[in-house]
């Protein structure tokens, strides 16, 4: 026992001088001590610092100053004018020009996203089945997406030209007339689309492939055994578990999709200088911020529309988040009834297990006891 102690009391004299050397004689820890701590604590935000720092410089305050702009009178070449406060927002949303630009681009966006996505889904799960020289089919897929938006545009444009482009040669082969596709509404519409779903329903699908070849490959198997068909696996496996991908892809979508600007700038710039059609028919909401900005020269309305158009694509992207989720959960009531009954079902057989667990560790302690 004495050795014992012995051992025990130099064991502490040595603990307690290896502690009085990390600390000085005010009872302070050395600065290399101190630095050590403050670089363990703050290296982490020096590394995620330069995100933050771009992103404030070339995002937040372009965001800011455009508020500013738009609360003042702000003409392109004599620059900041008086303080108007809303009134570039009630004169906006008075713009019948305005509402015929949103009415434009959603309809463009409805018409492009709806079939990109659902023709990106079938070309990623044709892809992902196995085809043979996989890497050639998955670069031909990009390929529009390489090619620069002014090419694609110029290209489409002639292809619709209502003279003698393709479109309507084609349409002339099986008997129907030549159609007005830079004059009529829905058929400028129909043409700015397909411009769109050309060059981003590749991009989408290699997003898709990425997450479908992440799906284990023995759930498909364990399907294809039960005797589940190529559609119900589809329908059964692949959606819910590429379902955070795709959610990603529907929000980048539709932020695409509201900020398209190139391909109606460029789909007929022959009449009106390009802002949207002689009659603004397919005059997009970014392009009619264009024209308020470079043609009337007055920034505090355009800055009043972008900061609009913000909003509108907030408040879309939030809802086909919201809607996205909530399809691809499946969360009906009866559904979410189903599950709390079986969560209540769940803890009162935990509860039960538990209470006979106990019961049995106390009819075994009073045995030993006896």
């Amino acid at each position: 026992m004495t050795l014992t102690d012995e051992r025990s009391q130099a064991t502490t004299a040595s603990t307690s001088n290896a502690k009085s050397t990390k600390t000085d004689a005010a009872g302070r820890r050395p600065w290399r001590h101190r630095l050590s701590r403050f670089d363990q604590n703050a290296s982490p935000y020096f590394y995620i610092s330069p995100f933050f720092l771009l992103f404030g410089l070339v995002g937040l305050f372009p965001l800011i100053y455009t508020v500013w702009v738009a609360v003042h009178e702000w003409d392109l070449l004599k620059g900041q004018g008086e303080f108007v406060g809303a009134g570039n927002f009630i004169e906006i949303l008075g713009d019948a020009m305005f509402w015929n630009s949103i009415f434009n681009t959603l309809s463009i966006f409805l018409l492009s996203a709806i079939p990109q996505l659902a023709v990106a889904l079938v070309i990623a799960y044709l892809l992902d089945r196995g085809l043979r020289a996989p890497t050639f089919w998955r670069m031909s897929i990009l390929i529009p997406f390489v090619v620069t938006p002014v090419a694609v545009a110029i290209i489409f444009s002639s292809i619709f030209n209502e003279a003698d482009g393709l479109a309507n040669n084609l349409l002339n082969l099986i008997g129907i007339a030549d159609q007005e596709w830079k004059h009529n509404t829905a058929l400028s519409h129909l043409a700015i689309a397909i411009m769109v779903n050309f060059r981003w329903t590749g991009y989408n699908a290699l997003i898709l492939l990425a997450a479908m070849q992440a799906v284990p490959r023995d759930l498909y198997e364990s399907a294809a055994l039960d005797g589940a068909g190529a559609a119900r696996r589809f329908f059964s496996i692949t959606i819910p578990t590429i379902r955070p991908t795709l959610i990603f892809v529907i929000i980048t979508a539709t932020i695409g999709g509201l900020q398209i600007f190139a391909e109606p700038r460029l789909f007929d710039v022959s009449t009106a200088g390009g802002i949207g059609g002689s009659d603004r028919q397919f005059q997009t909401t970014v392009l009619f911020l264009w024209e308020l900005a470079f043609f009337r020269r007055d920034l505090g309305e355009a800055s009043a529309v972008a900061i609009l158009l913000f909003l509108l694509i907030v408040g879309i992207g939030i809802i086909n988040f919201l809607v996205s989720r909530r399809i691809s959960t499946g969360d009906a009531p009866k559904n979410r009834a189903a599950r709390r009954r079986a969560r209540t079902a769940g803890a009162a057989a935990a509860t039960a297990v538990a209470a006979a667990a106990t019961t049995t560790i106390a009819n075994t302690t009073e045995e030993n006891a006896r």
